[in-house]
């Protein structure tokens, strides 16, 4: 749809599925995978639940739980998002379109061949650098996408003083490129809070959306090595409801940021943690083998304060995304 709208909003919508609903329903070596998956999933079982058009089996991690179309697809999307980083324009130009490390080359203004090397830790970092390579000097528009939640972009080339960019739409360089040109492009990511169900805090930052850290109990239920079925049981409590400041919520949050670790993915080394304070909720329990309804937030606890953690979503494979609140 990119292509044939040009409406930038809808990859704010492609990196969001892309990089929080695409990693989740799948295991750290990617053998296994869920044809169900929960935002609020705090138990992984085979359980007879709520859903009423697939089966117990849907909620596990394995080679082809419930059904084996996953099985045939889902590696598809990796691929496929590499396919749609840039986008040649009309203008024999180059659109970034979807961010990630990668190279590109293409031919641009006159038929000029370029290549163009992206290094970057996005969506868990902020800062895109783009080096260009070139064998002479060519015109060509370089169109940058600045996506809708980041009010503060700055585009710098080579050692010009940085430029705010505005937000929802596509920056435009119009130069002439020579080799070993280098642009910087920053895309601050505040702490933002969305509401949900029940009046749940959704927790995100920048592409990511952030989910409460369960800790992970993962059983072998059965199958053959490397690809058996497997749940997963919580083996800490998840039954919290967040303390935030309705007035300013993201101020309830700290950062820490940690080294890369191989897969970013992984619920026990992601690059980033986002830090909390929290009430349990006792009277939120399970139903059918899933987390009750949350209850209407605010939610009133007399609990203890405790200190929990929020990591990205598409790590957590047991998580608490639409999350109650207790002012605080």
């Amino acid at each position: 749809m990119l292509p044939i709208l040009g409406d930038a909003s809808l990859v704010d919508i492609l990196e969001k599925v892309a990089y929080n609903a695409l990693p989740a329903p799948m295991t750290r070596d990617l053998w296994g995978h869920q044809y169900d998956q929960q935002p609020n999933q705090v138990l992984v079982s085979e359980h007879p639940r709520s859903w009423y058009n697939n089966g117990p089996a849907a909620n596990l991690f394995g080679l082809e739980p419930n059904f084996g179309c996953c099985t045939a697809n889902l590696h598809q999307g990796w691929p496929k998002l590499v396919q749609s980083l840039w986008l040649a324009t009309a203008a024999n130009g180059l659109a970034a379109a979807v961010y990630a490390p990668c190279t590109v080359t293409a031919h641009v203004g006159e038929g000029a061949e370029v290549t163009i090397v992206e290094e970057t830790n996005y969506p868990f970092g902020e800062v895109i650098v783009f080096t260009l390579h070139g064998q002479r000097p060519v015109a060509f528009p370089l169109q940058l996408r600045v996506p809708a939640w980041c009010e503060a972009a700055t585009v710098q080339v080579d050692g010009e003083p940085p430029r705010l960019v505005p937000a929802g739409g596509f920056f435009t360089l119009e130069r002439v490129w020579t080799d070993g040109d280098r642009v910087t492009l920053t895309l601050p990511m505040r702490v933002r809070v969305s509401t949900w169900y029940h009046n749940t805090a959704g927790v995100e930052r920048g592409p990511l959306v952030f989910a409460l850290r369960v800790q992970e109990d993962w059983r072998r239920l059965r199958g053959t090595d490397p690809y058996p079925d497997w749940e997963v049981h919580p083996a800490s409590p998840w039954n919290y409801g967040l303390i935030l400041n309705p007035r300013a919520p993201e101020r309830s949050f700290s950062i820490e940021t940690r080294p890369w670790a191989g897969q970013p993915f992984d619920s026990a080394r992601p690059p980033i943690v986002l830090k909390a304070k929290a009430r349990r909720l006792p009277g939120w329990v399970l139903e059918n083998g899933s987390a009750g309804d949350p209850p209407v937030s605010p939610v009133v606890s007399s609990e203890p304060v405790e200190a929990v953690e929020l990591i990205p979503y598409g790590a957590a494979k047991l998580r608490v995304a639409q999350i109650p609140w207790c002012e605080g």
